[in-house]
């Protein structure tokens, strides 16, 4: 059986796409991508972006991949008043986690944290789109 993988190559290229996206609208963030078991393949900060946002990206990444959705469901879930959310071992209700998916398999992760929620789901679809 031969099964889709995330190589290096592939997350060297989200990442880029994803760079692009947040440098052309100056937002400084970290960008990290995860494999299929949720394990940091590729990190890339730019410079002066928090620290903090370093261990939030590969957070979203992994629970994009653990629950197998975008982090704005949860954050959405949460917004609606759905708290139960925040009880979920590894949920990060925060949008800019995102699945990478591959011939309809779960093959990694997308995570984006520096900028505002919204703008770091903004800078991760840039991301999946060159998959």
């Amino acid at each position: 059986m031969n099964k889709p993988v995330l190589t290096l190559e592939d997350a060297k290229r989200v990442a880029a796409a994803a760079d692009v996206a947040a440098q052309s609208n100056g937002w400084k963030v970290v960008i990290a991508l995860v494999d299929d078991g949720g394990h940091l393949l590729y990190l890339q900060r730019s410079h002066d972006t928090q620290f903090g946002s370093v261990e939030t990206a590969i957070a979203k990444a992994h629970a994009a991949v653990a629950f197998q959705r975008p982090t704005k469901a949860s954050e959405d879930a949460v917004l609606s008043g759905r708290l139960i959310h925040l009880a979920l071992p590894g949920v990060i209700p925060a949008e800019g986690g995102v699945p990478l998916i591959r011939e309809g398999v779960v093959i990694g992760g997308l995570g984006i944290s520096g900028a505002r929620s919204f703008q770091d789901g903004q800078i991760a679809a840039a991301g999946v789109n060159v998959l």
